[in-house]
């Protein structure tokens, strides 16, 4: 079940793309079905969720209008990603994370970064949420192209604190390797979401991860303060705690 939160988010999406459609849309000729297309070109038309799903990940250049079949697919888009029956995320870049949203008027633009927002929270409040958790992180922080308002709402409570645990886990395994531990994010933008995570990983997600009792994982968490060459020739590798 949803909070309130994330349905007032979608019934908002609902209202603000309300009858948009891509009217001169004429689709790749390889790859997509007529049938599609014209989906794309009719509003107040039921897409049916297998192709939501194949033009919200389709590239840019398979449009006529890319930002145009976006804000006709958001309706049903956002509620597949909320309620899981998009199927899968985070096998390929997201539509709206190629997209410039945040210049669309301000009503469509508010209405997207509440939903990112209140699907974030509702995600860390959920055992298992419908896709996994470092995979929502990750489609969330690459549309909004930013981390640090997703970490710093990182709700207190035995579910989040977990999520908590594995995406730290998840992404130590790039960074570690000065690797971005994002797959998906195509603009400039994106150091700057490394560094804003690896500052937050060593200061507040490391303290967090200590309270937690996850010593070993709040040191490794410590370490992406320190550049490559100090991070690897630091003690910690050579007297790792028994729980490594």
């Amino acid at each position: 079940m949803s909070s309130t939160a994330l349905d007032v988010a979608l019934a908002d999406i609902d209202t603000v793309f309300n009858g948009f459609a891509s009217p001169d849309e004429t689709g790749c000729g390889h790859c997509h079905a007529p049938e599609e297309t014209a989906y794309l070109r009719t509003p107040y038309v039921h897409v049916p969720v297998d192709v939501v799903r194949y033009y919200l990940f389709e590239v840019p250049d398979h449009f006529d209008d890319h930002p145009a079949a976006m804000r006709r697919l958001l309706p049903q888009a956002a509620r597949a990603m909320a309620d899981g029956t998009l199927g899968s995320i985070g096998y390929g870049a997201h539509g709206l994370s190629r997209v410039d949203w945040r210049s669309w008027p301000a009503e469509q633009a508010a209405a997207i970064e509440a939903f990112l927002h209140a699907w974030w929270q509702d995600a860390l409040t959920t055992p298992e949420p419908p896709y996994g958790i470092d995979d929502i992180f990750d489609t969330c922080v690459t549309i909004a192209r930013t981390v640090t308002p997703f970490l710093d709402r990182w709700v207190r409570s035995p579910v989040a604190d977990a999520h908590l645990v594995h995406c730290v886990d998840v992404w130590l395994y790039d960074l570690l390797s000065d690797s971005s531990p994002f797959s998906w994010w195509y603009d400039g933008s994106e150091d700057a979401g490394v560094a804003e995570l690896r500052a937050w990983l060593a200061g507040p997600g490391a303290a967090r991860l200590r309270a937690q009792g996850e010593g070993d994982l709040a040191i490794r968490a410590e370490l992406q303060s320190l550049p490559d060459d100090r991070r690897w020739a630091h003690p910690y590798w050579s007297s790792p705690s028994a729980t490594n």
